[in-house]
């Protein structure tokens, strides 16, 4: 039995915490909307960097960057069409039924932190709605900070600010690349949120709902 102490909690938003509201995801439409070949795990890597790493004055703005950074020209009727669906999916959006029952309970052990790609419109208004920010000792956005997760300094800046060693912290999100190789690079320990049962990879440690989880740190 591993005998470290593990004493912050780091949580990562979409499909860990809360279901967006669309399906196909987000960023998938997005990238459907632009015609783009582009492979989605080279197009998602883009996207996110563009579109998540700074403040826009308006979604329009912001995805008339990304399309500047493929190089693309399209009519304003598809801007219409993205703006149209983040307002929608932000709309739709809400905590899983286990989410706060889970952190309430968790709050009592272990400090507990939101790290997130995100841009700086959905989820502040999702935070906003269900009244999220009093779940959490400290909120790290990637709008806010100019870091992904896939960057390693996202991650040492919560080390640091929370006063914590990366081996007492956990990772627990939904994206095997963002969150789990994200933090492992960083030494962070990660578990995935498996929530629809899709991920194959034994070597990767999962839950498949929240309810499990104080078990599985008590037993790592």
């Amino acid at each position: 039995m591993n005998t470290i102490t593990t004493k912050l909690l780091i949580f990562d938003f979409w499909g860990t915490l809360v279901e967006n509201g669309v399906r196909p995801s987000p960023a998938k439409q997005i990238r459907y909307f632009l015609r783009t070949k582009v492979p989605f795990s080279e197009f998602i890597t883009t996207f996110e960097h563009v579109f998540m790493t700074k403040k826009f004055e308006t979604l329009k703005e912001g995805f008339e960057e990304v399309v500047d950074a493929f190089g693309l020209k399209v009519p304003d009727f598809v801007y219409d069409k993205m703006v149209g669906m983040w307002n929608k999916f932000t709309i739709l959006s809400k905590p899983y039924d286990d989410v706060e029952e889970a952190l309430k309970e968790l709050k009592k052990d272990y400090k507990i932190v939101l790290l997130s790609n995100t841009d700086n419109f959905s989820l502040p208004q999702v935070m906003d709605k269900f009244d999220f920010a009093k779940q959490f000792d400290k909120v790290y956005l990637s709008c806010d900070t100019g870091l992904l997760k896939s960057n390693v300094e996202s991650f040492e800046k919560v080390l640091k600010d929370m006063k914590v060693k990366a081996e007492e912290a956990l990772m627990i999100g939904d994206s095997p690349q963002s969150d789990i190789k994200g933090a492992e690079a960083a030494g962070v320990p990660a578990l995935l949120i498996d929530r629809r049962g899709w991920c194959e990879d034994e070597e990767i440690k999962k839950i498949t709902n929240l309810t499990e989880l104080k078990d599985f740190i008590e037993k790592k």
